[in-house]
């Protein structure tokens, strides 16, 4: 498998208060091309922490980083802001799991899911721009695309902005998308079309995942691989059909132990 992100060592250090805090320690992911790999663990794991760092979000000079992330040749940690510009939203895309306080509301949809291509391919003409944009959209699941193009996002339902979210964060054909508790803030059914959704568009564009969650439940259904986090370290790894069957570590076996089970009756 051809590997496209491989993070080594990231270590992840605030220095806003009298003594440094450490958020994420030792953190190591080798991810591969079209694979999706789930982060798991409670909050104030440093499973979201770490995503940020991958995304180059962490940004804030409180905020000390060491180790290396290496992508496209590059380190992500040290490599110029030029350059790191070019890969954020084209390259590297990431997603929320509130998409109303991503968006913005007094923009219409088509503009927001247009704006990576504003960007980063300002040879795209307007008419060409549109046209994208509509088609993903569609590719999304928003069969009326048309008119979401000109809607807003206080018109839309939450699984529908979450779409939105998607759409635009596809809309480059990034390498890597980051889904970071992207069902949180959605009921069941929902929740279930997302991760059917991520399922879709990890096939068709070959695009690698990592998604990052407290559900346990979803991660077993998208991801190949599962990093289980605790107070920012990575406790255990490793496909996730045997994480999840034969689990080595005590805090993995709570996680599991607490996942919901439904009694149907006789």
């Amino acid at each position: 498998m051809e590997i496209i992100l491989d993070v080594t060592d990231l270590h992840i250090e605030f220095h806003d208060h009298a003594l440094p805090e450490t958020a994420v320690e030792d953190f190591d992911l080798m991810l591969g091309k079209g694979e999706i790999v789930g982060i798991v663990g409670e909050s104030g794991s440093g499973k979201s922490m770490s995503a940020l760092a991958i995304a180059g979000l962490l940004s804030r000079h409180q905020i000390k980083k060491t180790g290396r992330i290496m992508f496209d040749g590059n380190d992500l940690l040290t490599c110029d802001r030029k350059t790191l510009r070019g890969y954020q939203g084209d390259e590297i895309s990431i997603i929320f799991q509130e998409p109303m306080t991503s968006l913005n509301p007094v923009k219409r949809i088509g503009w927001q899911v247009e704006e990576p291509l504003l960007i980063h391919h300002p040879e795209i003409d307007k008419k060409e721009r549109k046209k994208r944009a509509i088609e993903m959209l569609k590719s999304v699941g928003l069969e009326n695309a048309e008119d979401v193009y000109y809607m807003y996002p206080h018109e839309l339902s939450g699984g529908m902005r979450q779409r939105v979210m998607i759409a635009s964060a596809m809309i480059g054909n990034p390498q890597i998308l980051i889904a970071d508790e992207p069902t949180t803030a959605l009921d069941v059914t929902v929740q279930a079309q997302i991760v059917e959704l991520l399922k879709k568009l990890n096939k068709e564009m070959g695009t690698s995942i990592i998604f990052i969650s407290h559900d346990l439940s979803l991660v077993s259904q998208l991801c190949e691989r599962v990093i289980v986090m605790q107070k920012g370290r990575i406790v255990e790894t490793g496909k996730t059909s045997q994480v999840f069957s034969r689990p080595m570590d005590t805090y993995t076996k709570k996680l599991i132990a607490a996942i919901p089970k439904i009694d149907l009756g006789n």
